[in-house]
C-alpha cells in the first residue's frame, strides 16, 4: 500500500509540501514568533477565502498574468531571433559578446529608477524589466545549444547539397531545441522573479504590489498569501508546461535514449 501510495502522481506532487506545512504551523502556533509577525497557515487560507470573496486577489492576480504574459511575449519575440543571430554570424558575436556579457551582469531591479523616469508607473515600466530579465539568459541559451550541434551533421547535410536555410530549419534549429528548451524555462523563472520586484516598486495592482501594500498597513497574512500564491503558480506552471516542452523537446532527439543507454 506504500508503494502504492508513493508512486501515485499526487503523493508525488504534494507529499514533499507536507512537512513544511507542519513545521508551518507548528512554529505559528509554539507562539515563539508574536502574530504581528508570524502567521499560520490557518490564517493564510481565511485571508485566501476572504480576498477570493472580494474579488481582490482574482483582479491582482489578473494583473500580473497579462504583465507576464507581454514581458514573456516580447522577451522570446527579441531573444530567441537574436540568439540565434549572435550564434550562426562570428563576426556579429564577435561584435555582440562582451556587450551581452556586460548586460547580463546587471540585476534586472538596477534598471527600476531609469525605467520610473522614463515610463512612470505603468504596465511598460514592468514589461521593459520582465523583457530585459528573460532576452539575455535566453541568448546565452540559444548560443550554447548551436555551439552544441556535432559539426559532423552540418559538414554531412552540405555535402549532401543543402542549402544554408535547410541546414539551419533540419540540423541546426532541431540540435539546438534542448537548450533553447532549458533557456526558456529558465527565462521564465528570471521573469517571474522580475516581474514581482517590479511590481512591488512601480506597481499599482499585482501580486507584488498586494504583498508591499500588505506590509505598509502591517497585515502579515496577506504578505504570506502572496507568497503561497506566487510559489503555487510557478509550480503548477513549470510542472504542466515548461518541464513537459522540455522533456518532450529533448526526447524528440534521443538525448534522453542515449544517456539512459550509457547507462
Amino acid at each position: 500500500m506504500w508503494l502504492r501510495l508513493t508512486r501515485s502522481p499526487a503523493f508525488r506532487t504534494l507529499g514533499p509540501f507536507v512537512p513544511v506545512i507542519a513545521l508551518w504551523w507548528v512554529l505559528a502556533e509554539s507562539g515563539l514568533f508574536p502574530q504581528a509577525f508570524f502567521v499560520g497557515p490557518d490564517r493564510v487560507v481565511l485571508e485566501f477565502v476572504e480576498l477570493l470573496r472580494k474579488g481582490i486577489l482574482v483582479g491582482y492576480l489578473g494583473d500580473s498574468l497579462e504583465r507576464l504574459a507581454y514581458g514573456v511575449g516580447f522577451g522570446l519575440l527579441i531573444g530567441l531571433p537574436m540568439g540565434f543571430l549572435t550564434a550562426l554570424f562570428w563576426r556579429l558575436r564577435k561584435a555582440v559578446w562582451p556587450i551581452l556579457l556586460f548586460f547580463q551582469a546587471i540585476a534586472d531591479i538596477a534598471w527600476l529608477p531609469i525605467v520610473i523616469v522614463w515610463f512612470g508607473f505603468s504596465l511598460t515600466a514592468v514589461t521593459f524589466v520582465i523583457v530585459y530579465t528573460i532576452v539575455f539568459p535566453l541568448m546565452l541559451s540559444v548560443v550554447s545549444g548551436v555551439e552544441q550541434v556535432p559539426k559532423e551533421l552540418i559538414r554531412a547535410a552540405r555535402s549532401l547539397g543543402a542549402g544554408r536555410v535547410r541546414v539551419f530549419f533540419e540540423v541546426i534549429l532541431p540540435g539546438a531545441l534542448p537548450s533553447v528548451a532549458t533557456g526558456v524555462r529558465t527565462g521564465l523563472g528570471y521573469g517571474w522573479r522580475a516581474l514581482v520586484a517590479a511590481e512591488i516598486i512601480v506597481g499599482t495592482s499585482g501580486i507584488g504590489f498586494m504583498m508591499f501594500d500588505a506590509r505598509r498597513v502591517g497585515d502579515v497574512s496577506q504578505v504570506f498569501l502572496g507568497m503561497v500564491v506566487l510559489g503555487v503558480l510557478w509550480y503548477m506552471l513549470d510542472a504542466l508546461v515548461l518541464a513537459p516542452f522540455e522533456r518532450a523537446t529533448v526526447e524528440r532527439w534521443g538525448l534522453v535514449r542515449s544517456m539512459e543507454d550509457d547507462r
